[in-house]
């Protein structure tokens, strides 16, 4: 089994390529997603992190809001410490479970993890392969925009505290440019499928 990681930065095109490799037949598994997951209401940190911050981010029907914790922790690096130190650990021992699992059923399987901050907290490193998605930082502002809502001020303080996408280049083994078209970016992804479907054989 090939482990990959998969980063970028804000809007950088992570999801798409994320998507079209899960198409051509790797088995991908979004931190994202079980970041969602675990803060689900019964889940492993919800009364943790209720107890943390407060009913305050609940939303009516006592889930939590998720941009309202965001919005929490933006200026208040102890509290998105604390904050990590929770979500962290039950997201990595979801994603060796799903790893352990696909191993089990699938040895020869490449498995793609999705990650924003694979490069920060050097988790990278436990990949055989890390590729990154990149695009010019005034596309990332559009698409953050377009996806909002965020004002172009709100995107630009993001993206200030992401480390930036050419410090992730440094270490990556594949790279990405999202910023062409569809097709551009497809033909990229199926390179690197192609490439990593050769060093898993």
């Amino acid at each position: 089994m090939l482990r990959v990681g998969l980063t970028g930065g804000l809007a950088s095109g992570k999801s798409f390529v994320g998507q079209a490799l899960a198409d051509l037949g790797c088995h991908l598994i979004e931190a994202d997603e079980l970041g969602h997951q675990v803060l689900l209401p019964g889940a492993e940190v919800f009364d943790d992190v209720v107890n943390l911050f407060g009913d305050r981010i609940l939303d009516q029907e006592g889930f939590i809001d998720r941009r309202k914790l965001a919005a929490l922790v933006f200026d208040q690096p102890e509290m998105l410490e604390k904050l990590n130190r929770l979500v962290h650990p039950a997201v990595g021992a979801r994603q060796r479970r799903m790893i352990e699992e696909i191993q089990r059923t699938d040895p020869d399987a490449i498995v793609v993890v999705a990650a924003a901050i694979l490069v920060e907290t050097g988790s990278y490193k436990r990949f055989d392969k890390l590729i990154v998605a990149v695009c010019s930082m005034e596309q990332q502002i559009e698409r953050a925009m377009k996806r909002g809502p965020y004002t172009r001020e709100e995107v630009l303080a993001r993206l200030s505290r992401q480390l930036p996408l050419d410090e992730k280049v440094r270490v990556a083994d594949y790279v990405i440019d999202t910023s062409g078209t569809k097709e551009s970016t497809l033909e990229q992804v199926r390179g690197v499928y192609n490439s990593l479907r050769s060093l898993s054989a």
